[in-house]
């Protein structure tokens, strides 16, 4: 018997190729079957027509060590909002603290938590609208040696090496914190995952040193350190970086997304590999809220369904090597995001305080996370 069927909704799995109207089953915390019509019976069912049924969604940029540090949000509180069921912490803790974030957060919520670790020995401490104090802005504070151990005793949750560069993340160090990240990553065979803000270093620094499957975030930032030249064409540097096979990921937060340059890189064809939220402490409230606002934002861009979907699922799945996740193919993580579409007129904002009038957002109607209903 299975433990839980949805029926009849849009299933839409791009790591498949699937979107067709189905039913799907869940057993033993594991996609068990989708068939047009499944037969029950089933510990429980829902209807979900006229709903999009597809994978668990993956967040992979958030900030979720609350407690531990000021930028740290509630991960749970923010699942049961935006409809993830994996969230990357992308950072909040270095060697120092992870054994907190470990047991104090990753190991007290039923949510799939994985991190990657900040090559900064106390992970982001000093984040907040009152103090904020770049953790790279100190190489004292950067030790590969100690990073590099608590990946090995970790490796079941960590998924990468965190640097952050730029003016305020590491003053006037450069490129010197990423330099020491790719030393960690390559010794430890993960991906690094490059923030940028205000130069120094400049983008083209940056991207020019990352390797296939490393992860630049605040993809679309605005200027200064974006990647669109002001003539609307594409930054060369940026072109090659994606040839070479760095991935694109959006990191909304606070004050790294643009309206303006979403829609230029857009019009050029040069989509994100993937879409998150970077939500934290200070953008929570807003402009980012969370996973599913920062979707919301792309739809009304003109990103259709299918290739939201993977952004959220698919992609971020293989940028972690977990194929389990990010799919629902038989067998794989019983974890699935329920969808809606709602007409009207919404406003959605950037970092800079340009508005977008939509006409639809995104609403959450349902999220299973290992077999179950968890929320509905």
């Amino acid at each position: 018997m299975y433990d839980l069927i949805l029926r009849q909704g849009r299933v839409v799995d791009p790591a498949q190729g699937t979107d067709r109207v189905a039913d799907i089953a869940f057993a033993d915390g594991r996609v068990a079957a989708i068939e047009a019509v499944l037969p029950g019976p089933a510990a429980a069912e829902r209807d979900v027509s006229n709903c999009i049924v597809c994978p668990g969604l993956i967040d992979l940029h958030a900030h979720v060590y609350w407690g531990g540090t000021a930028m740290g949000v509630d991960a749970e509180m923010v699942a049961r909002r935006a409809g993830t069921t994996t969230l990357i912490d992308a950072g909040s803790a270095g060697a120092a603290n992870f054994h907190g974030f470990r047991r104090h957060v990753i190991e007290a919520t039923p949510l799939r938590v994985l991190a990657f670790l900040n090559i900064a020995f106390p992970g982001i401490y000093a984040f907040s609208s009152k103090v904020m104090v770049g953790e790279c802005g100190e190489l004292r504070l950067l030790h590969p040696g100690e990073c590099l151990r608590v990946v090995n005793e970790n490796r079941d949750l960590i998924v990468g090496i965190k640097v952050r560069v730029g003016r305020t993340a590491s003053a006037a160090q450069g490129v010197a914190p990423l330099e020491m990240a790719l030393e960690v990553a390559e010794e430890a065979g993960l991906p690094v995952m490059a923030h940028i803000d205000d130069p120094p270093p400049s983008r083209r620094d940056v991207l020019s040193r990352l390797r296939p499957g490393d992860i630049f975030t605040h993809c679309f930032r605005p200027f200064p350190n974006t990647v669109l030249r002001a003539d609307g064409e594409v930054w060369d540097d940026v072109m090659l970086a994606r040839e070479r096979g760095v991935l694109f990921d959006i990191g909304h937060g606070g004050a790294s997304f643009g309206f303006a340059v979403a829609r230029g890189m857009l019009a050029k064809g040069f989509t994100p590999d993937a879409i998150s939220s970077d939500v934290h402490a200070l953008s929570i409230d807003g402009p980012a809220f969370d996973l599913l606002a920062t979707m919301s934002k792309f739809s009304n861009l003109g990103i259709d369904t299918v290739a939201l979907i993977r952004a959220v699922t698919a992609a971020p799945a293989k940028a972690l090597r977990r194929p389990d996740l990010g799919t629902l193919a038989v067998g794989a993580a019983g974890d699935a995001t329920v969808l809606a579409v709602e007409k009207g007129r919404f406003d959605y904002h950037d970092a800079l305080g340009e508005t977008l009038v939509g006409d639809h957002r995104l609403v959450l109607k349902a999220v299973v996370l290992a077999g179950g209903l968890w929320q509905h």
